[in-house]
């Protein structure tokens, strides 16, 4: 597939979300699409930033965006016009057969160059600088063009980047962990919420400390369970095709051969299996609207975030979501398949109640009727959730000693293959080298479930082993993984999107104008753990760091801003833990701020500050949050 025959299909003046010229086109003989969203003259100043989703998508995203979410606003508030592509179109996307550099980098590396054909039309002559940015699947893809391209990007911001062994390795240690102390899990969040004894391990059974143990030090953040209830399995059910297609000899050799889970007669994994048959009483469809309980659907569009792109775009109203069973599972079930009377395999997130509920329902085709015979089974699921196990990489890859005897040989039987070399080649087009062609800043997030924190730190050694000068890494203290200004939890997390704006706009002023960013964020890795200094000062990076203390019916926040980084403009206030900030305070923009108010009642407290560069309090732009508990001694 070239690149060699772009056009315009579209070239006009839009008013919407904000005033532009919107070009779109593509490349003849390919799917390849565009989307060139130009600012008003006045407002360009030689650059473009294009976004990278996770897995090709609409070229169309960002015209439904707000707030801090919204790109093109973003855009154009940094001096450039806002580029985003399909990603070579559905057929290119991985697992699909396709080759992987279209949609891994060529196909946005097309895109990208044109652009600036275009953007020569609108303002003159002249070459516009490049930024490249995406999280995630995303991630991947950036670091793929940073690595494969060389002219078409000056600069790249991947975001809670992955490394080449995390599929499926990171998904099934934290579904095992998920399996075994479901039953625990608001102890062990207690235990390491603020004002926790942070050792959970006394209060737990043999089993579930070393299911705890294992998953720490495969690189889960500990701070980030109180979302067990609703993390489910991410993007696993993506991957898992992949796994039975190439290694599908692991899921027998799990319940027979010695070294396996499941071939141990003691292990709780039998306790935990599900083969159950039963008549189906109804099917519901999106359209009746059922309590799916923690399997619920999110409400939001198609976005191309990082927690929603590999579910596919919403089919509408009469995609079937659950099936209501006569008979259900007498454990706990999480992860299996709907087998049904064809013999066809759909993946269920789980059973809620007496519904079998569909995993990426748009993406399923599920041909079954009330009174058919069906089975659930989740012998499969249960056994990819050690398959982390029998994966062993190179010995650069730390979390995994444990696994490994004092020789550094692997303690338990090893599959033939590596498979996360393999997903990540899929995605990006190649394995990372770290051999980069322009500037680069990692954004990553500390409270990251999917792309756990460590394996930011792993790729800003590879690029460094190259191009020492050339990358900086910013962790997020108390983000999670999705790309999201609404968090599901606020009083424990905020958005990281203010750093990714910062970021964006630091690597630009470094690659125009050789002003040097604010340095790395500190951290040291202890068995997995990704911890950071608790002042600012010692931190350093750009987030700024609030502490929050209550004493006498009086709550004080302390909030520094590191060394070199935006200052703060605004706090905000849950002074009775309900999760809702009820009190809003702007401040004149200062290095250091410290505040208190009158304890509302609640056992817990949380303070949100913000930081911006330009000390505006008020604009959704590189507003980079941070926010503290502290728990009411009563």
């Amino acid at each position: 597939m070239t690149f060699e025959h772009p056009y315009v299909d579209v070239d006009e003046q839009r008013e919407t979300p904000h005033p532009h010229r919107y070009v779109h086109g593509g490349f003849t003989g390919t799917e390849t699409r565009f989307s060139i969203y130009f600012p008003p003259a006045p407002d360009y100043q030689g650059r473009f930033f294009q976004h990278i989703t996770p897995v090709p998508e609409s070229e169309h995203l960002a015209q439904a965006a707000t707030g801090q979410e919204d790109k093109i606003g973003f855009a154009f508030s940094a001096g450039g016009y806002f580029l985003e592509t399909n990603g070579g179109g559905q057929s290119g996307g991985p697992g699909s057969g396709a080759d992987p550099t279209i949609a891994g980098y060529r196909a946005n590396a097309a895109a990208a160059s044109y652009s600036r054909v275009v953007a020569a039309r609108v303002y003159g002559d002249h070459r516009p600088f490049g930024y490249a940015y995406g999280g995630s699947g995303g991630a991947y893809r950036t670091i793929g063009g940073a690595e494969n391209t060389s002219g078409v990007w000056d600069g790249f911001v991947p975001y809670v980047p992955g490394s080449p062994i995390a599929a499926p390795n990171v998904f099934a240690v934290r579904m095992h962990a998920q399996r075994i102390l479901r039953d625990k899990f608001d102890l062990i969040v207690d235990s390491y919420d603020a004002g926790g004894d942070g050792d959970p391990y006394p209060r737990l059974s043999v089993e579930e400390r070393e299911a705890l143990a294992e998953v720490s030090r495969m690189g889960f953040p500990v701070r980030s369970w109180f979302g067990h209830r609703t993390m489910g399995s991410h993007a696993f059910s993506t991957i898992y095709p992949g796994v039975v297609a190439v290694d599908p000899g692991y899921f027998t050799d799990f319940w027979t051969v010695p070294g396996y889970l499941g071939a141990d007669p003691e292990s709780s994994v039998h306790r935990d299996r599900v083969r159950l048959s039963s008549e189906v009483v109804a099917v519901l469809t999106r359209a009746d609207r059922a309590d799916l309980g923690p399997f619920a659907e999110d409400a939001g569009g198609l976005s191309g975030g990082v927690d929603e792109a590999f579910k596919g775009a919403n089919s509408g109203q009469d995609v079937v979501v659950a099936v209501r069973l006569a008979r259900t599972p007498d454990v706990a079930t999480q992860g299996a398949e709907l087998i049904l009377a064809d013999g066809a395999r759909v993946r269920l997130k789980g059973v809620h109640d007496d519904l079998a509920v569909i995993d990426m329902p748009d993406l399923s085709d599920v041909k079954v009727a009330p009174g058919d015979t069906v089975e659930i089974d989740n012998s499969n699921f249960l056994a990819a959730q050690t398959y982390h196990r029998h994966q062993v990489p190179d010995a650069e890859f730390t979390v995994w000693d444990q696994f490994r005897d004092e020789q550094g040989a692997p303690l338990l039987p090893q599959r033939p293959m590596q498979l996360g070399p393999m997903f990540a080649a899929g995605a990006a087009g190649s394995v990372q080298s770290g051999r980069i062609t322009g500037k680069m800043i990692i954004v990553a997030s500390l409270l990251d479930r999917e792309a756990f924190p460590w394996q930011a730190d792993w790729y800003r050694a590879k690029v460094a082993a190259h191009a020492p000068d050339d990358v900086r890494l910013w962790f997020v203290d108390n983000a999670l993984h999705g790309d999201d200004e609404r968090q599901e939890h606020p009083a424990h997390t905020v958005s990281y999107l203010g750093v990714l704006h910062e970021a964006l706009r630091s690597v630009a002023a470094w690659v125009e104008e050789g002003v040097m960013p604010v340095p790395d964020t500190s951290y040291v890795i202890t068995d997995g753990q990704v911890t950071v200094p608790a002042t600012a000062a010692e931190r350093g990076g750009v987030q700024p760091v609030v502490t929050l203390s209550v004493a006498g019916g009086v709550v004080q926040a302390v909030a520094e801003a590191p060394p070199g980084a935006a200052p703060i403009v605004r706090v905000q206030w849950d002074l009775d833990g309900d999760g809702s900030f009820e009190v809003d305070e702007i401040v004149e923009p200062a290095g250091r701020v410290v505040l208190e108010r009158p304890h509302g009642g609640g056992a817990f407290v949380a303070v949100r500050v913000s930081a911006q560069r330009d000390g505006d309090p008020h604009t959704p732009f590189a507003r980079i949050d941070n926010v503290a508990r502290a728990r009411v001694a009563g």
